[in-house]
């Protein structure tokens, strides 16, 4: 018996004719027949020299509803031409993937929507079925805003988009999100083009916000500002508005190529700022509630939708650079005067001061220039001490008004705060809310008084005493008052060699004329020099001339012994 002993070629053409030919390659989709059904599985004759067998609930519908007989021609995903069994390896599973595969691909390629459905949730999202592939759908995909249940999306046939293909590693990503945002754009788009500006329509609130609440008109959201809500201030939309209200509004403005839309409700109702001039005029009183305090003032509601605003200077006559929220508080009810109108910036400035009477008015009807008053020293400053008065008001007595002889500056150092002192009113100014006052005047003024006895007149001889010798003269008191004088020192002699005011000490008394007495300046000036000179005029005049022959010492003589003997006389 000669042995077989086949050629290479030989073999693979023994091969080809065992299984059916080259085109039987596995991982690939062929056609096969069915040929019988044993319990749950399904005999497929593929063209091989043995048959395969298929789970029935791998053909679905079909299979479960008993259509599938005998001599059915279906596509099956051939994994092995043979098992260990001695069978073909088949799925319709994986050949409706591998079908699928290639539509999706033509699909993602053209940017075209597919259809599925959920069938599973896993980490990060969910798994949905492509007609036999499997996708990721990602949780941020699902829907534009978070969605909370996803069970009646489950099993519900309904477009995606594929976002990511990679058949190498069998991923397919997939958005529902964006099918959703391309629909709602073009519903967008057509409602868009539909709504006119001055249009009252009626919507949904779905969001509220700080600065207003949006609005869903039925595909599309507006802005309804919390300034057009209505004419009053309203600190908050939730104060007016809840979600899932139904309100009327009216499209204020359109942008049709953002497709931005403002709403309003308070054009819906008239305006109350028409004829605001004849409604709240000048000067005129009203009653209303404090809505809002700012650091410059403090705002009142006259009606709804009708603000004015009390300006931090119009709450006070007296607290000056004080928080308006120490005068007034929030829906407090409070009287205000109008102090102007302007229906263009609508705008109403409001006075509340106004209301009361005027402290400097009242101050000066009680107490008229010249009445005396006492008050607490509030303040001292450079140039006077600040004395506060009855009606909350202050009065000022300057450093010129403190004492009739003294320095202001001097003077000053003896009052402290705190202390309760009297002061006479010199002066109430309303406009300029200023109350002139004097502690000096509290006394009679001695400059006046001596000028009144007439005893102290420009030319009259006097005696005063020495309080302070300077170097430029002496700094005197008159004897008969408590007015001061100074001699200078050209003036302490009539000889030059005399002309020191070292020979001089405090307390002595010397004799001078008055050549100087000035009421508007309140200066005296004295000199003993000039005293001399008229001692000696009065002398030539009485004993006789040195163009006579006498000498002026014996004139002098003569009227020193005449004067020392009248005075013995007297004696």
């Amino acid at each position: 018996m000669t042995a077989f002993n086949p050629s290479t070629e030989d073999f693979a053409a023994l091969l080809d004719e065992t299984y059916g030919g080259s085109e039987m390659q596995e991982g690939t989709v062929i056609k096969g027949t069915v040929i019988g059904f044993e319990k749950d599985l399904a005999v497929i004759d593929v063209g091989l020299k043995v048959e395969g067998r298929v789970p029935l609930k791998e053909f679905g519908a079909k299979a479960r509803d008993g259509e599938m007989k005998l001599g059915d021609v279906v596509e099956v995903y051939l994994e092995r031409v043979e098992n260990a069994l001695g069978e073909a390896v088949l799925s319709r599973d994986k050949a409706r993937r591998e079908e699928s595969w290639v539509r999706l691909e033509v699909s993602f390629d053209k940017g075209e929507k597919v259809t599925g459905q959920i069938f599973n949730q896993v980490k990060g999202g969910f798994t949905v079925d492509l007609d036999g592939a499997v996708a990721f759908l990602p949780r941020s995909q699902v829907d534009i805003r978070p969605v909370r249940d996803v069970g009646p999306l489950m099993h519900t046939p309904q477009p995606f988009q594929i976002l990511k293909m990679d058949k190498r590693r069998g991923n397919i990503v997939v958005s529902r999100r964006v099918v959703l945002e391309e629909t709602r754009a073009e519903q967008r788009s057509e409602l868009v083009q539909s709504l006119e500006e001055g249009q009252v329509v009626e919507g949904v609130v779905k969001n509220i916000t700080d600065y207003g609440a949006f609005v869903d008109l039925g595909g599309i959201d507006g802005l309804l500002h919390v300034t057009d809500i209505a004419w009053r201030r309203i600190n908050h939309p939730s104060e007016v508005l809840s979600i899932g209200q139904t309100v009327k509004v009216q499209i204020i403005r359109v942008n049709q190529e953002t497709h931005r839309i403002s709403l309003g409700m308070k054009q819906l109702e008239a305006d109350p700022w028409e004829g605001i001039e004849a409604k709240y005029p000048v000067n005129a009183r009203f009653t209303g509630r404090v809505t809002n305090i700012t650091d410059y003032g403090a705002f009142v509601e006259l009606e709804p939708g009708i603000e004015g605003l009390i300006h931090v200077s119009e709450m006070s006559w007296t607290k000056k650079n004080i928080h308006p929220g120490k005068i007034v508080a929030t829906s407090q009810e409070v009287e205000v005067m109008v102090l102007e109108v302007d229906p263009v910036k609508r705008r109403i400035s409001l006075g509340l001061k106004q209301t009361l009477q005027n402290p400097w008015d009242a101050f000066a009807e009680k107490f008229p220039v010249g009445t005396i008053v006492e008050g607490e020293v509030k303040n001292k400053t450079e140039f006077g001490l600040f004395i506060g008065l009855e009606g909350d008001v202050d009065g000022m007595v300057h450093l010129s008004d403190l004492d009739w002889n003294r320095p202001g500056e001097v003077v000053i150092e003896e009052f402290k705060k705190g202390d309760v002192v009297k002061a006479a009113v010199l002066d109430v100014d309303v406009d300029k809310e200023r109350i002139s006052l004097g502690i000096k005047q509290l006394e009679g003024d001695p400059f006046e008084a001596a000028a009144g006895a007439g005893e102290v007149r420009k030319g009259a001889v006097v005696t005063c005493e020495i309080i302070e010798v300077k170097d430029t003269g002496l700094e005197v008191k008159l004897a008969d008052g408590d007015l001061t004088a100074f001699i200078r020192r050209a003036d302490l002699s009539r000889d030059r060699a005399e002309q020191r005011p070292e020979r001089f000490s405090v307390g002595q008394k010397v004799d001078a004329r008055i050549t100087q007495f000035d009421k508007k300046t309140r200066r005296i000036s004295l000199s003993i020099k000039a005293l001399e000179i008229a001692e000696e005029k009065e002398a030539v005049a009485q004993y006789g001339s040195t163009d006579a022959g006498a000498s002026l010492g014996d004139i002098l003589g003569a009227a020193l012994k005449a004067r020392e003997g009248g005075e013995g006389d007297e004696e």
